[in-house]
């Protein structure tokens, strides 16, 4: 039985691959799982059998055999350890690349999250553009010791892993995306992962969602 993912009915993204299903997608595409997709309405999510799957009433959420699973952080995690791919053999390599999974969701997201909160949230806020100095800078921090931490390096340790595909994923966000052009090689390992034919077929997906809904 294969896997099934539920996902956006109209993503709030536009078809940019930005919903937070993209990295699940992109994992099973690196494995080669194929999976099933149940596409759910924003008060689909909110119903009690979708938050019986997922507490929040969010997406994604993963089921297979019998198991449940919410989180896009812990699915790709478990898709990673169940095929091989996205995880090194060796125990220490595998072991820093399950790192880089959590500095990406731990680490770096949350600053880009917040900025990208501000902007679309508190525009009419009297201290909106007070604000976002430090949010910019908070942003900046993380990117700045990201960029040193890679260099000059395709991936963050060794091959692709997990930890670059989750890393990448939150780069793609806007509030962060907008300011890697000040650093060129981050912007260089997001197109690396972008040009990647698993990220291409998973956003293809995602962007068929987008134009069955317009078309809807």
């Amino acid at each position: 039985m294969k896997p099934i993912l539920t996902a956006f009915k109209a993503s709030p993204d536009r078809g940019r691959g930005l919903a937070r299903d993209m990295q699940v997608r992109w994992a099973l595409e690196e494995v080669g799982q194929p999976y099933d997709v149940r596409l759910v309405t924003f008060a689909e999510m909110k119903a009690p059998a979708h938050k019986a799957l997922q507490p929040f009433g969010q997406i994604p959420t993963y089921e297979e055999d019998g198991l449940v699973l919410f989180e896009s952080g812990a699915i790709v995690l478990h898709i990673a350890e169940r095929h091989p791919g996205l995880l090194p053999i060796e125990p220490a390599a595998r072991a820093r690349a399950i790192a880089w999974m959590f500095a990406a969701v731990g680490t770096v997201q949350p600053p880009i999250v917040e900025r990208e909160r501000s902007i679309l949230l508190e525009r009419d806020k009297p201290w909106f553009e007070a604000r976002q100095p430090d949010l910019e800078q908070e942003v900046r921090r993380r990117l700045e010791d990201l960029s040193a931490r890679l260099g000059d390096a395709d991936w963050l340790d060794g091959a692709f892993s997990a930890g670059d595909l989750m890393m990448a994923t939150v780069l793609r966000r806007p509030a962060g995306a907008t300011l890697l052009s000040d650093y060129p090689n981050l912007a260089a390992y997001v197109a690396r992962a972008e040009a990647r034919p698993a990220f291409q077929r998973a956003f293809a997906d995602q962007w068929a969602v987008f134009e069955a809904a317009s078309a809807g």
